[in-house]
């Protein structure tokens, strides 16, 4: 016979390879049978981090993950990572200890009220079926692309079960079709393409497995085309304008301010992809299609709930021959320059727009991005390229958090499949995921972490600061990051001028093998575009809340 956590691992083991975790109490049997059965186990030293990790590896491989960490306080400490993934849509499978079945202790604490709280499905395992279950929660994180929560009451881990061990997760994994847009939906939007004299196609994360067809359908239409933070780097193509929102150009807005009919396919039009508001003209009739049940933004004119490769093979086949050349006739001179920053601020610090140009040019092409939160991200999606539109990952913005960042670069390494991994992070948040610095240096087999190290909470400074709050609770302490990184293996360089960036060029040189920590000295007196952005939307918002006294 086997036992509970045995089955769930033998079930699993061809679903989710891939495990991130901590073990305590709760998990223990789990993770000796999972270890045992050949599953690749990532250890971390935080339990966020393990939620984290996972979450990562799944943006990057489009392939399930499994994190794991015991009850109790070991399950709190992963709250914020568990809404993180449940916010942006990430299919997740986390499988965690619980209470006994025979009632809460002192230490418990109700798991699947927070689940609920944050959004997250529980399914707790019984003696009879625990694989059946496993498959069940499996097959619920990848339909509704959202982080599942499998509870293994304590007294059942080790218990036997009668369960047999052939199930086959296809009979779990019943998908329904796809929704297609229907023929009133198809011809309204085809018309509406067709005539538009300055078509724009803004395509989001919901669109990376359709961009051949998004590709076909914008040359057909002769549109312009851009993508979100989450989706650049989807086309490649005459027209391509590149990321759009508060981390793209001047240029990228004007064009497609002047588009008359914006097509939105698989992006939720949030506040930063939008720029508050004032990407699309007055003049834009603005059409949506995603898998969500109503349009995600008031700006939309006509949503239809679809799935983004049938719709582009729909309209194609309802448009018929090429409708236009406004990518051919638009003026895209211009379009992806940037302010390359002084070599340092008024104030003697590295001038951050710097530090991201001299690095775009010395780190290895062929890289993942990795974002943590915080003012920061607006110079690595800006200034660094990436090689492929599953290639940038920002774990954390969905719920506006910091210190995710960190150990989700344990996730891409593990996803990296060759290539470099470059995380971007600020002191404040770094410090948050510290514990996983040993994590990264221990299983990242080519990385870079580059800290904005500006010895403060630099969104705090420019959003409130800049309004007359004390700045005190804003400040930190300077770090001295480069030691601490060299004390847990990594090779390190504190950059305060660029020419402290040579071991870096060195290192890739070299072969770019193992991990190099930059701890970049910069200014925090330069403002990211998109910060400009916000502040210019809460000073709107005072206005009118202040004409409406």
């Amino acid at each position: 016979m086997s036992t509970v956590s045995a089955a769930i691992a033998h079930a699993l083991k061809p679903v989710a390879p891939q495990i991130f975790g901590l073990m305590g109490n709760g998990n223990a049997h789990f993770l000796d049978a999972a270890v045992r059965s050949g599953f690749t186990y990532t250890a971390v030293r935080h339990e966020s981090a393990a939620v984290s990790a996972a979450d990562a590896y799944y943006r990057i491989s489009n392939s399930l993950a499994i994190a794991s960490t015991t009850y109790g306080a070991g399950f709190t400490n992963t709250v914020t990572a568990l809404a993180e993934a449940v916010a942006a849509h990430v299919p997740l499978l986390f499988v965690t200890g619980d209470a006994p079945s025979t009632g809460r202790r002192p230490w418990d604490v109700d798991q699947s009220a927070i689940d609920a709280a944050v959004g997250a499905t529980t399914y707790v395992v019984d003696a009879q079926n625990p694989g059946a279950t496993a498959l069940r929660a499996a097959a619920h994180a990848l339909r509704e692309r959202t982080a599942v929560v499998l509870a293994i009451p304590y007294d059942l881990a080790a218990a036997e079960t009668t369960e047999q061990a052939d199930l086959d997760f296809a009979d779990f994994n019943s998908t329904p079709p796809a929704p297609e847009l229907n023929a009133t939906q198809r011809a309204h939007i085809a018309s509406v393409l067709a005539s538009a004299q300055r078509p724009h196609i803004l395509y989001g994360r919901g669109a990376l497995e359709a961009a051949r067809g998004v590709a076909a359908l914008a040359d057909r239409l002769g549109a312009t085309s851009s993508g979100t933070l989450l989706a650049r780097d989807m086309l490649t193509r005459t027209g391509e304008l590149g990321i759009t929102g508060g981390f793209s150009t001047a240029k990228n807005a004007e064009i497609i301010a002047q588009a008359d009919v914006v097509l939105v396919l698989g992006a939720s039009l949030n506040q930063f992809t939008t720029r508050f508001g004032d990407l699309f003209g007055a003049q834009s009739t603005v059409i949506q299609v995603d898998l969500a049940a109503q349009a995600t933004h008031p700006r939309v004119d006509y949503f239809a709930t679809a799935d983004i490769s049938l719709t582009s093979t729909a309209l194609l086949a309802e448009l018929g021959e090429g409708t236009g050349d406004w990518n051919q006739r638009v003026d895209l001179s211009g379009l992806r320059d940037r302010p390359a920053g002084d070599e340092v601020a008024g104030d003697g610090l590295l001038d951050p727009r710097r530090v991201a140009s001299e690095l775009e040019q010395i780190l290895p092409q062929n890289r993942v991005l990795v974002q943590d939160g915080g003012h920061f991200i607006g110079w690595g999606p800006m200034y660094w390229s990436t090689s492929d539109a599953r290639a940038l990952t920002c774990v954390g913005t969905a719920v506006q958090s910091i210190g995710l960042g960190t150990a989700s670069m344990i996730g891409a390494g593990a996803a990296a499949a060759g290539r470099t991994v470059v995380l971007a992070a600020g002191d404040g948040g770094f410090l948050m995921g510290l514990a996983d610095l040993e994590s990264i240096v221990r299983t990242v087999a080519s990385g870079v972490i580059v800290i904005y190290n500006d010895s403060a909470y630099g969104a705090e400074i420019h959003q409130y600061g800049s309004i007359g709050l004390h700045e005190d609770p804003m400040l930190i302490p300077t770090v001295d990051f480069a030691a601490l990184g060299r004390a847990l293996g990594a090779q390190a360089v504190t950059a305060r001028e660029l020419g402290d960036l040579d071991p870096v060029r060195q290192w890739v040189q070299q072969g770019a093998r193992g991990v190099m920590l930059v701890d970049a000295r910069v200014s925090a007196t330069v403002r990211a575009p998109y910060m400009e952005e916000i502040l210019a939307a809460n000073a709107r918002a005072a206005q009118r809340s202040g004409a409406g006294k």
